[in-house]
């Protein structure tokens, strides 16, 4: 997993994880420091989940954070060749 984007967004993949899994509290996850294994180790404990099926259903929550970025920098890079096409036009 892409750590600049993880550290980035870690307080909503936090959200997103603590809506998924409501016995995870704050304090649970923040002693993680945003490490998915250590994450997956939690799952793993508090709702006897196998690693793989941790390790999954995490990389979804990630995956679609990833999406989310890479929708926004297309979107940045499009108003920007629009930007600069416009002002061509206008000299």
């Amino acid at each position: 997993m892409n750590n600049d984007l993880l550290k980035g967004k870690w307080t909503e993949i936090k959200g997103e994880i603590q809506k998924t899994w409501g016995n995870l509290t704050g304090d649970d996850l923040e002693k993680t420091k945003g490490d998915m294994t250590a994450v997956g180790g939690l799952l793993q404990q508090k709702y006897g989940m196998a690693k793989e099926d941790a390790s999954a259903k995490l990389s979804s929550i990630y995956d679609r954070f990833q999406n989310k970025k890479d929708e926004v920098l297309k979107s940045v890079a499009e108003t920007a060749e629009q930007t600069k096409e416009s002002i061509r036009n206008k000299q």
